[in-house]
C-alpha cells in the first residue's frame, strides 16, 4: 500500500438517521476483499495482544521505537480508528507525543470538527482555557459530530499544551446531508455551498470505493438504489473535503523555509484510510507523486478476534494494524 500511495495518485429525522450510519460505518472496515497468499501469515499471530503493532506486508509484529523510524519519514500519516474509544485516542496520543519529542512538528487534522468550527479551534488551542458550553456551540460540536467532546478533548488538549495546530478536517454537515437528501448534482448549486470555495472542486468517482460502499449499504441498511447513490456521493464530498484540507496544509508546508520539520497526523474513522481508497487516494491524486503517506488502522482486539486480524492483513487495510484493548465502541459488531 505504501508504494501505490508514491505513485497514483435532519432535513428530518430520516436523514439524519441515514447521515448517522454514514458517517458510523466509516469507523469500521468495508468487506474484506481478494485474498492475498496465505505464506504471508505471520509465525506469531497466535500471539497476538493488545498494543501489538502488526506490519501487514511482512505479517511481523513492529516494535513501537521501529514504527516510529518509520513514520518519521512520511509527509501524512493516517491514523483510522473506531470512534470513540479511548485506547485509540492514548495511542494517537503515544505518537505525537514521540514525534515532538524528536523534534518534529506534527499538525493534527481531526475528522470530527467541521470546516465552519476551524475559527473557534484556533482559538481555543492558541489560548489556555477550559471546555465551555459556549466554545462547544461555537464550534459547533452537536451539529458536525456529537457524542461526548471529552471522548477527544485529549488530542485537542495536547496541541494546546504544545502549540500545535488542529485542522478541522471535515466540510460542514449541513452540507453533507443536503447531498443525502438531493443528490451531489443538485446540492452542490445550492447557495450553502458557495461560503467554502468547494463549487469548483473536483469530486471524483471512484469505482473500486463506490463498489465496497455500496456493497455494504445493500446488506447492511435497508433502503432503495437512489438511497445507496446519494449516500456513497455525500461519502465522496467527505472524504474530497478531508483530502482537500490536507492538502491545503501540506502545500503551506512546502511554502515555509524555516527549516522545521513538520508533518501531517490525520485522525478520522478507520472507514476513511482503509484500503488507500477514501482521503489517501484522494490527497495521492491531488499532490502526485510528491507526498509520501502511511495508514495505520486501530482494531480493539480480543483473541476471539484473530481470524478477523488475519483477513484484513490478507489484502491488506492498511500498511499497519494496531492492535488495542476493547474499547465501548467494539461491543456492537460491524456489519461486513
Amino acid at each position: 500500500m505504501r508504494a501505490r500511495f508514491l505513485s497514483v495518485y435532519s432535513l428530518g429525522r430520516r436523514s439524519a438517521v441515514i447521515l448517522g450510519l454514514l458517517v458510523g460505518m466509516l469507523a469500521f472496515p468495508i468487506g474484506c476483499g481478494a485474498e492475498r497468499d496465505a505464506n504471508l501469515r505471520s509465525d506469531a499471530d497466535e500471539k497476538w495482544q493488545s498494543w501489538q503493532i502488526l506490519e501487514t506486508q511482512t505479517g511481523r509484529i513492529v516494535p513501537f521505537s521501529g514504527l516510529m523510524t518509520e513514520l518519521e519519514q512520511y509527509d501524512i500519516v493516517y491514523l483510522g480508528e473506531e470512534h470513540h474509544n479511548p485506547y485509540h485516542i492514548q495511542a494517537a496520543l503515544k505518537v505525537l507525543d514521540q514525534l515532538v519529542a524528536d523534534g518534529i512538528e506534527p499538525t493534527i487534522g481531526m475528522e470530527m470538527f467541521g470546516w465552519d468550527g476551524q475559527p473557534a479551534l484556533d482559538g481555543y488551542v492558541a489560548t489556555p482555557q477550559s471546555v465551555t458550553n459556549e466554545f462547544l456551540e461555537q464550534v459547533r460540536w452537536k451539529q458536525n459530530w456529537g457524542g461526548a467532546f471529552e471522548d477527544y478533548a485529549p488530542l485537542v488538549t495536547f496541541a494546546r499544551d504544545r502549540h500545535l495546530s488542529v485542522l478541522a478536517m471535515n466540510p460542514p454537515r449541513p452540507l453533507i446531508r443536503r447531498v443525502v437528501k438531493l443528490g451531489l448534482d443538485q446540492a452542490r448549486h445550492e447557495p450553502e455551498w458557495a461560503p467554502w470555495g468547494i463549487l469548483q472542486e473536483d469530486i471524483v468517482d471512484d469505482p473500486a470505493y463506490r463498489e465496497r460502499i455500496v456493497d455494504q449499504l445493500r446488506r447492511c441498511h435497508g433502503g432503495t438504489e437512489e438511497h445507496f447513490r446519494t449516500m456513497y456521493e455525500a461519502s465522496m464530498v467527505r472524504d474530497e473535503g478531508m483530502a482537500r484540507t490536507l492538502v491545503h496544509r501540506q502545500k503551506e508546508f512546502r511554502r515555509e523555509s524555516d527549516g522545521s520539520r513538520r508533518m501531517i497526523v490525520s485522525y478520522t474513522g478507520g472507514g476513511h484510510v482503509q484500503y488507500g481508497l477514501p482521503v489517501p487516494k484522494r490527497v495521492a491524486r491531488r499532490l502526485g507523486d510528491d507526498i509520501k503517506q502511511t495508514t495505520i488502522y486501530m482494531m480493539s482486539f480480543e483473541p476471539g478476534k484473530t481470524e478477523e486480524v488475519r483477513t484484513l492483513m490478507q489484502e491488506p487495510i492498511a500498511d499497519y494494524i494496531w492492535l488495542t484493548p476493547m474499547g465501548k465502541s467494539s461491543s456492537t459488531k460491524p456489519c461486513r
